[in-house]
């Protein structure tokens, strides 16, 4: 995760506010109203309903302690101040003591569609309000624990689950097809691409096959796994992740799909 940054994270001061500039927040507002406006029939009950609890002011940047007092009331997370990128070290040691990071710059008006550094609204609009829900929340510090843990080789592996359910999960539920990962939720053309388009292939979530998929960080998503309700992260939080790794590991990885370019 570290690199050459394109972005520049901003400092808080003493009392945890950021000086944002009128620009920035006219981004948030454009972005927020964007995406709200995508997501009432496609994003899941549990998303909503998370969203609707952090309180999301629509004019300004929101202040991550206000953010935190949500999450940590509901499920014992917190925001966590980050720059732009950080080491996978600090990305697993902070998961694991449910401390999500949240990268403190946004997007350029030019980048409002795409950008592959995430964004404080990519953090904030696409995850947070997941992280109020336990399964999730209990998944994802699960993730950060094992993440801790693993070699730089089975990491890679760890990256794959990440990737297809946290940042590109959907679900198939009784009522139909819903979203609940970050990378979609955070992008108009990417929710109505994984909702909808006939171009992707969506499969049925099994831990072997998602450890051994790859994927790109610069394309619309070929593949999209889904579970049949958020719960089943708990019931995937408490399985034998590292030895179903490991297993991929012996199989090797499927050939890497055709995609959509942005």
């Amino acid at each position: 995760m570290e690199t050459q940054h394109v972005y520049t994270a901003k400092q808080s001061d003493a009392h945890g506010h950021i000086a944002w500039t009128e620009v920035e927040d006219e981004t948030w507002q454009r972005l927020l109203t964007r995406q709200l406006s995508h997501l009432q029939d496609k994003a899941c009950d549990e998303y909503l309903l998370g969203l609707e609890r952090l309180d999301l002011p629509q004019d300004h940047i929101p202040n991550l302690q206000d953010i935190s007092r949500v999450l940590y009331q509901a499920t014992g997370w917190q925001c966590a101040e980050v720059p732009a990128l950080i080491s996978f070290d600090r990305f697993f040691k902070l998961l694991s003591e449910r401390k999500f990071p949240v990268a403190t710059f946004i997007r350029r008006p030019e980048d409002m569609d795409y950008l592959q550094e995430p964004d404080i609204f990519h953090e904030i609009f696409g995850h947070c309000a997941m992280l109020t829900h336990p399964a999730f929340a209990d998944f994802t510090a699960q993730y950060g624990k094992l993440g801790m843990a693993a070699s730089k080789q089975e990491r890679a592996y760890l990256a794959r689950l990440y990737w297809f359910t946290v940042e590109f999960g959907l679900l198939e539920t009784s009522q139909g097809r819903k979203i609940y990962g970050g990378g979609i939720l955070s992008s108009p053309q990417e929710t109505d691409y994984a909702f909808a388009s006939q171009v992707p292939e969506r499969r049925m979530f099994h831990l072997s096959d998602v450890l051994r998929t790859r994927y790109r960080i610069d394309v619309l998503q070929p593949i999209y796994y889904h579970l049949t309700d958020v719960n089943d992260l708990y019931d995937l939080a408490h399985i034998d992740i590292m030895s179903e790794v490991r297993k991929a590991q012996a199989l090797g990885l499927f050939p890497l799909p055709e995609a959509i370019s942005h």
